[in-house]
């Protein structure tokens, strides 16, 4: 069972985030939380919904009016959805540059062109003179 896993009744949410039922439902209807339903329509909570029950609580001791509590929460979950978001970018960025590692390898070419290399080779360069002399007859 991990914290996503809605196991709770309400009776039970209520206790463990404690509140009363009735405000479970409020809060409900005023989309604060979100619980899952079964197929009769009741209402299952999830460790992450009392979690944010008690966060809710604690806002509201704290003064926060409950339109503050929501855009806070709005604001929260959408920081956690970007943090989210660059973490799989970092990831995929990090495997991009292993699979590609001589993408980033440059040098000057013999007109003065930039020449993408491997990693690991040398550019070749002409240092040997040719010297032409015309045959004795």
């Amino acid at each position: 069972m991990d914290e996503n896993t809605r196991v709770f009744v309400i009776s039970t949410a209520a206790e463990l985030a404690g509140m009363h039922p009735q405000t479970l439902r409020q809060y409900d209807r005023m989309g604060l939380v979100s619980p899952g339903r079964t197929p009769g329509r009741s209402r299952r909570y999830s460790m992450r919904d009392v979690a944010r029950l008690r966060e809710i609580a604690d806002l509201g001791a704290e003064g926060v009016s409950l339109e503050g509590i929501r855009r806070i929460l709005a604001l929260e979950d959408t920081v956690r959805s970007l943090q989210s978001r660059v973490a799989d970018l970092e990831v995929a960025l990090a495997l991009e540059l292993l699979n590609r590692p001589g993408r980033r390898v440059f040098a000057a070419g013999s007109a003065g062109d930039v020449i993408s290399m491997r990693a690991g080779t040398r550019a070749r360069r002409s240092n040997q003179i040719v010297i032409w002399r015309p045959l004795d007859k």
